[in-house]
C-alpha cells in the first residue's frame, strides 16, 4: 500500500531554512525565522532586489476539477523540482491553504506524494499566522463600523446598508446570515449581518494585490464599508481604520520561505479562493520570486476558467506581470468523470469516456491561448492509466495546437517531471508569449461579465434583474467602471450548474449579486448559487484528523 502524503512528508529530511535561503540568494540577516524550517523574508532585503532583472513567469492551471483530483499544486511543486534537476535556477510561489477545506473536503493543500512543500502539517494549519492576521484585521474594521454606529453615528451610516461582513477561516454555513447586536441597549443597534470565509475577504484580496506596505495602507483606506440613507459611500479611511489594520498586517505581508521535499526553495504567501475570490498568491511573493530566480512557477486555483482567468485579467493586469507559458494539468481519471464515469468506476479502462471528457480539456486549451500565452498539457499520471487513454489525451492536445507531456511527479518527484521541465523551458525561451487580458479596462462592466461568460464559459448570455442592471450603472457612475470583474462561480462546471460536466454550451449565467471591492480594485460578480461562506460536507475531513500516541498529526492528506 502506498504511503500517505503525511507519512511521506514526515519522513522527509528537511534542511535548515537558512541553508534553503542561501540556495535562493537570501542572506541569514534577511530572515525572520519561525523555527528551523520556515521563515519570513524581510522587507529590507526585498528593497534591495528592485533593480534586479525579472525571471520568466510560468502559470500552472488545470481542467475543471472533479472528485478524482487533478493535482495542480502537486504539479507546480513537481515542475519546480524538475527545473532544479535539469540545472535551472527555479522558484515556486504558491498560496497558503485555508483551514476551511483542510477540515472540510481536501484535507490539505501542500502538494502530494513526492511533490510536496514542507513542513506539511505547519503549512496546512496555522503556518506563520498570516490568515489569523488577515482575519483579525478584517474583523477589526467590522467592529469599528458597529462601534461608530453605537457612539452616535456621526457619518450617518444607514444600518440597512452596511456592506462589510465579518469573516472566519472555517466552513460554517450557520454564519452565512446572522443578526448581530442583540441583547439590549448596551450591545448596540441590532442589524442583519453575516460571515464570509477569510479567503473571500476583501482584506485577503488587498493583501495579495498590494505591492508594499504603503500600497496596502492606501488600499485598506478605500474599502467601501457602508452607505448613508442618500446612498453616499462610507470608506474605511473615514473610520480611521487603515492605520491599525496595517499594523496587524505588517509582519504578515512579508513572504514565507519553506522548501520542497527535494530541498528546493519555495515561497508560500496569501490564499484567496478562486471560485469566490481571485485565486492567486500574493503579488509580493511572485515579484520576490521573479527577482530571485530565472524561472518562476506559480499556480492559480481551480480550473482555468476561474483561477487562470483571474490570474490573467486581475493579477497580471494590476501587477504588470507578463506570463511566458502556461501548464494545463489534466488526469485521465478526471477526464473520465467529465465523460460521464462515476468515481467508483474510474479504475476500469474507458477510452470512449476519455474522448468525451476531452471536450473539457480542449476548451481550457482554447481559453488559455486566447490570452496570448502558449500552453503545454501536463498529464498527471496514475498507475492505472492505459496507453490508449493517454493517446486520446495526446490527440486532443495536438488537435488544439498544444504538446502534452506525461509526468509522474507524485510517485517520482522532480525526476518524474524532467521531460515537462525541458519542454517548459523551451516554450518559455521561445518568446512566443504575447500576453494580453481578455478585455480592456474601458469596457463596460456588464459587457466584461458577458465577455467572460460567452468567450470562456461557452454561455449564450448572462441574465440579471433590474436591481443588478442599476448596480452596473451606479458602479460606473461612481467611477468604478474601469475595474476588472471577479467572477464568483462554481468550480465544478463551465456553467453555474455544478453537475454539468465536460464542456456545456449555450447556457445562461445568472448574476445574483454585485459586490464592490474598492480597495482590491475589482467588482465581485456572484453567480448561480455559489456561497462566499462554504459549508462542511456530510462527512468532513475533520472526522479523520487526530493526534496519535506520539503526538503526531494523522489524517491530513
Amino acid at each position: 500500500m502506498p504511503k500517505s502524503d503525511i507519512e511521506i512528508a514526515r519522513e522527509a529530511t528537511m534542511q535548515p531554512i537558512s541553508e534553503i535561503a542561501t540556495k535562493a540568494g537570501i542572506p541569514d540577516d534577511a530572515l525572520l525565522q519561525f523555527g528551523p524550517t520556515k521563515a519570513k523574508i524581510t522587507f529590507d532585503f526585498l528593497d534591495t532586489l528592485k533593480k534586479k532583472r525579472d525571471g520568466k513567469l510560468i502559470l500552472v492551471t488545470a481542467i475543471t476539477p472533479t472528485p478524482a483530483g487533478e493535482g495542480k499544486t502537486t504539479t507546480s511543486v513537481g515542475l519546480h523540482d524538475g527545473l532544479c534537476r535539469i540545472g535551472k535556477n527555479s522558484m515556486v510561489a504558491l498560496r497558503e491553504p485555508s483551514l476551511g477545506p483542510c477540515f472540510g473536503v481536501k484535507g490539505g493543500a501542500a502538494g502530494g506524494g513526492y511533490a510536496q512543500v514542507v513542513p506539511m502539517e505547519d503549512i496546512n494549519l496555522h503556518f506563520t499566522g498570516d490568515f489569523h492576521a488577515i482575519g483579525v484585521a478584517h474583523n477589526l474594521l467590522a467592529a469599528l463600523i458597529d462601534n461608530h454606529i453605537y457612539w452616535g453615528n456621526k457619518l450617518a451610516i444607514d444600518t440597512r446598508r452596511v456592506a462589510f461582513r465579518r469573516v472566519v477561516d472555517m466552513n460554517d454555513r450557520a454564519l452565512r446570515q446572522i443578526t448581530n447586536s442583540l441583547g439590549g441597549i448596551g450591545n448596540g443597534f441590532a442589524r442583519s449581518d453575516g460571515f464570509d470565509i477569510t479567503v473571500a475577504s476583501e482584506i485577503m484580496a488587498i493583501f495579495c494585490l498590494s505591492n508594499d506596505l504603503d500600497d496596502l495602507t492606501e488600499r485598506l483606506g478605500k474599502i467601501v464599508v457602508a452607505y448613508t440613507r442618500d446612498r453616499k459611500p462610507i470608506i474605511a479611511k473615514q473610520l480611521k481604520a487603515a492605520g491599525p489594520m496595517s499594523v496587524l498586517l505588517k509582519d504578515a505581508m512579508m513572504p514565507n520561505l519553506v522548501q520542497t521535499l527535494e530541498n528546493n526553495p519555495a515561497i508560500i504567501h496569501g490564499g484567496p479562493f478562486a471560485n469566490i475570490a481571485h485565486g492567486c498568491n500574493s503579488v509580493v511573493a511572485t515579484k520576490t520570486a521573479l527577482k530571485l530566480a530565472d524561472y518562476v512557477v506559480t499556480e492559480a486555483g481551480f480550473g482555468a476558467d476561474l483561477g487562470a482567468e483571474k490570474f490573467f485579467n486581475i493579477k497580471c493586469r494590476k501587477a504588470g506581470l507578463k506570463p511566458a507559458a502556461t501548464v494545463l494539468v489534466a488526469t485521465v481519471r478526471a477526464l473520465k468523470m467529465h465523460g460521464g464515469v462515476a468515481k467508483e468506476d474510474l479504475a476500469k479502462p474507458n477510452v470512449d469516456a476519455v474522448k468525451k471528457g476531452c471536450a473539457n480539456l480542449a476548451r481550457h486549451i482554447k481559453n488559455v491561448k486566447s490570452f496570448g500565452v502558449p500552453v503545454v498539457v501536463a498529464i498527471n499520471q496514475f498507475s492505472l492509466d492505459t496507453k490508449k487513454e493517454l493517446e486520446m489525451v495526446r490527440l486532443t492536445a495536438k488537435k488544439m495546437g498544444a504538446e502534452d507531456i506525461v509526468a509522474s511527479h507524485w510517485a517520482d518527484g522532480g525526476k518524474g517531471t524532467e521531460d515537462l521541465a525541458k519542454h517548459v523551458v523551451k516554450l518559455v525561451d521561445s518568446g512566443k508569449a504575447k500576453f494580453k487580458p481578455l478585455y480592456p479596462d474601458s469596457m463596460p462592466l456588464e459587457k466584461k461579465v458577458r465577455t467572460i461568460a460567452q468567450k470562456l464559459y461557452g454561455a449564450k448570455d448572462i441574465a440579471f434583474d433590474a436591481s443588478i442592471a442599476k448596480q452596473f450603472k451606479d458602479l460606473e457612475a461612481a467611477g468604478y467602471g474601469h475595474f476588472p470583474v471577479c467572477m464568483a462561480k462554481t468550480q465544478y462546471s463551465f456553467s453555474t450548474d455544478q453537475t454539468a460536466k465536460g464542456a456545456p454550451s449555450g447556457h445562461t449565467v445568472p448574476v445574483r449579486e454585485l459586490r464592490l471591492s474598492a480597495g482590491a480594485e475589482f467588482i465581485v460578480v456572484v453567480t448561480g448559487d455559489i456561497m462566499t461562506m462554504p459549508g462542511l460536507p456530510r462527512v468532513p475531513s475533520a472526522n479523520s484528523i487526530y493526534l496519535n500516541k506520539k503526538g503526531q498529526i494523522e489524517g491530513l492528506f
